[in-house]
This record gives structure tokens, sequence and C-alpha cells, in this order.
């Protein structure tokens, strides 16, 4: 596989790409967040998804510590170049660091945020170092 295709996408100023990681076979949008142009090869690569982490300054492959890995169905380039979406299945059921199936699950009810989503699994239990 050539990297041309990579050379279509707009990188921000940064090398980044904003990604949105949804469920494949239900739509529910599980979480959101970067890659640059080495872990987005990687993720078509490997068939896993692979994000490059802000906060840790390197790659990071989703589930690399809680063993929840997210399998790469398909992946979407929007109309003006600058979004990846990846479809996925999210192995055992959970994104979020926090043991819940998707990062977004707050809703915004009467001007208070709210969790609508209840903890599949306790963080302490996914995380050692927790």
């Amino acid at each position: 596989m050539t990297g041309d295709w990579l050379d279509e996408i707009r990188w921000t100023s940064e090398g980044l790409i904003p990604v949105i990681a949804q469920q494949a076979d239900t739509g529910k949008v599980l979480m959101f967040a970067w890659m640059n142009r080495e872990s987005l090869a990687l993720t078509v690569e490997e068939g896993h998804a692979v994000y490059w982490s802000r906060s840790r300054n390197r790659l990071w492959r989703k589930g690399e510590e809680s063993g929840h890995r997210q399998k790469v169905i398909s992946l979407y380039l929007d109309c003006d170049e600058d979004v990846i979406l990846l479809a996925v299945d999210q192995h055992g059921g959970i994104a979020c660091h926090t043991g819940r199936h998707s990062c977004f699950y707050r809703k915004l009810v009467d001007g208070q945020w709210q969790a609508v989503d209840p903890v599949l699994k306790d963080p302490k239990a996914i995380y050692n170092h927790e």
C-alpha cells in the first residue's frame, strides 16, 4: 500500500487529524481522539486503532493497558478531508477510561451535566496503576 492516500488528508499545523470512533454495528459514537500520519498508517496496517496521545506525546494503541482494543471495520474521510471516522468493533464493550461504553456519557439536562450511561466495569479493575 502506498502512502499517497495519506497526502490527500488536510492535517492540522501540528500534523494531526481529529478522529471519531463509532461502534460499527450500532452507530453509537464511542470517543474522539487524534491521529498523526504514523498512527493512521499503523491503524490501517494493523487493523486496530492507533491514536496520537497529545497528553502522553506518543503513539497510543487503544486498549494497550485495558485490553479494550478497537478493531477497525472501515475508515472514512469527510468531504473537507480534515476529519476521520472509524467504524470499529469495540472489544470488551468499553471505550472510555471511566469504564463506560462511550466517552460521551454526560448529557445536558436542565442546565446540568448528568451521567446517563452506566459504568460497566470499575476503572480500578481495568487499570493496575489507578
